[in-house]
Order: C-alpha cells, then sequence, then structure tokens
C-alpha cells in the first residue's frame, strides 16, 4: 500500500542527495540490483515532480572500491585504483539515469572525466541550467581526482551548486553513537553539530567532507533511505534521521 500520501510538501528548493553504491543493490550483494534502482528513481522522480531542484552524487562500492583494491598490492597502484573505483559510479549514474527516464522524468548525467559519448562534462553553470529547467543531475566520477571520497564530493558540489542540504542516504536510522547493527544500545542522535562529528569522531562523512560542509555552513541530514517514502519525508523536512548543522538551530520543520 502507498503510505506517501499523507507526506507534505517540501520545505528545500534545491537538494543535494548522497547515494553510496550499496544503495544500487541489495543487503550483502554487489553489482546492480533492477528493483533497487527503480526504488530510488521513483521516489526521486516524485520529489522532482514537486518542484525541488535535485542533484544526486552516486558512489560505485557495490562494484568495486579503490582503495580496497590497492591495499596490500603493488600489482595496481593506488591512484589507479582510485580511477577504477570513479569509474564504477559512472555505471551506477548511468542505471539511474536511465530508470529516471523510463518513468518520464528529464535526467542528465555528469562525470567530472570526460566521457562523452555517454555523459556530459561537470560544468557548474550547465550543472545550474538543468536545475533551473527542474532536470535531476546526477553527479558520478567523484570530484575526478584520485584521494577523495565521493562524501567529500557531495560536499563541494552542494556548495557549488547552492544546495539547501546535503542528504545522505544511509541503511540505518541515523547517526549513533554505536554501530546500531553491532550494538542493539546504541543511541541514535537527533541533532548534532560538526564539531560533536569530528571531536567524537562519529561514522557519518569522512572528516573532509564534514569539514568543508562546517566552513560552508551547509547543513546535513543522515537518514534511511530503505523505508519506503523516507527520501520524500527527509525533503518535506519531517523529523527523520539526524541533523548536522553549526549550532543547536533546529531543523525547517520545527
Amino acid at each position: 500500500m502507498d503510505n506517501t500520501s499523507t507526506i507534505g510538501k517540501p520545505v528545500f528548493r534545491r537538494v543535494l542527495l548522497k547515494l553510496s553504491g550499496e544503495s544500487f543493490c541489495r543487503p550483502g550483494e554487489g553489482g546492480i540490483s533492477v528493483d533497487e534502482v527503480s526504488r530510488i528513481a521513483r521516489q526521486t522522480a516524485r520529489i522532482a515532480r514537486q518542484g525541488v531542484q535535485l542533484a544526486i552524487v552516486v558512489g560505485g562500492g557495490n562494484i568495486l572500491r579503490g582503495a580496497q583494491l590497492s591495499r596490500g598490492s603493488d600489482v595496481i597502484k593506488e591512484a589507479t585504483a582510485h580511477y577504477m573505483g570513479m569509474t564504477a559510479t559512472v555505471i551506477n549514474g548511468l542505471a539511474l539515469t536511465n530508470a529516471l527516464e523510463s518513468m518520464g522524468c528529464e535526467a542528465r548525467l555528469l562525470t567530472s572525466i570526460r566521457m562523452d559519448e555517454i555523459a556530459e562534462p561537470f560544468i557548474r553553470r550547465r550543472a545550474m541550467s538543468h536545475l533551473d529547467k527542474g532536470r535531476i543531475v546526477v553527479l558520478a566520477t567523484g570530484t575526478g581526482s584520485p584521494f577523495v571520497t565521493t562524501d567529500t564530493a557531495a560536499a563541494m558540489r552542494g556548495k557549488e551548486l547552492g544546495a539547501d542540504v546535503l542528504m545522505k542516504a544511509t541503511r540505518v536510522d541515523g547517526v549513533y553513537s554505536a554501530d546500531p547493527e553491532k550494538n542493539p544500545h546504541a543511541l541514535l542522535y537527533e541533532h548534532l553539530t560538526y564539531e560533536q562529528v569530528m571531536k567524537d569522531q562519529l561514522k557519518v562523512m569522512d572528516m573532509t567532507a564534514i569539514g568543508m560542509c562546517l566552513d560552508n555552513k551547509l547543513p546535513i541530514l543522515v537518514f534511511n533511505f530503505k523505508k519506503e517514502g523516507n527520501i520524500e519525508r527527509a525533503v518535506a523536512g519531517e523529523l527523520i534521521g539526524t541533523w548536522i548543522s553549526g549550532s543547536t538551530r533546529p531543523r525547517p520543520s520545527d
């Protein structure tokens, strides 16, 4: 049964959504699940139809993690492994872009590494133009440089594109005091400051990304996208997940 009809109207004008590679596959598996991609596309298409300008940064860990590939081996150099990981994000980006188009939603795939036959190059003005025209912008290959995570790419693109919030989709309900999949007594935080995240080394995003959001005053919402309708609830400002900002200022819906 569709329980999304009671979700309120969006409170954000422009959103940067960060999807990990694991978003594209079933739990515990790798590769791409058409069902998972379709589920993400349905929710994001509904958001776009409500007038929200949406940019999505995709990871590639479901296919290949560059840092893991090069670890303990001299066969593949670390920088090369990172570039391989970047190309994996393009595969996910192509899948999501096509899924969105199959649902009648205009979408554009942009990459930081030129791949002219399959994607547009990331040019800030071009990306902004697509957003202004109501197209979903799917961003692959991270920053285009090795040794930089897609979390940092999301923080960077969020600032570049003037996003109101960076939404990090995860498979748990937000940020916890410990791993909730290992510790059933872990505490879920409703609100954190950037400084708390860095001081306590909480596993939200890498510290470079957190520092970038702090410097640019870009709030972060960490939420469970696996629950149907949660992406829309997050955009509507519902009290889900963990809100990370520079002070104890409440989130928009408060």
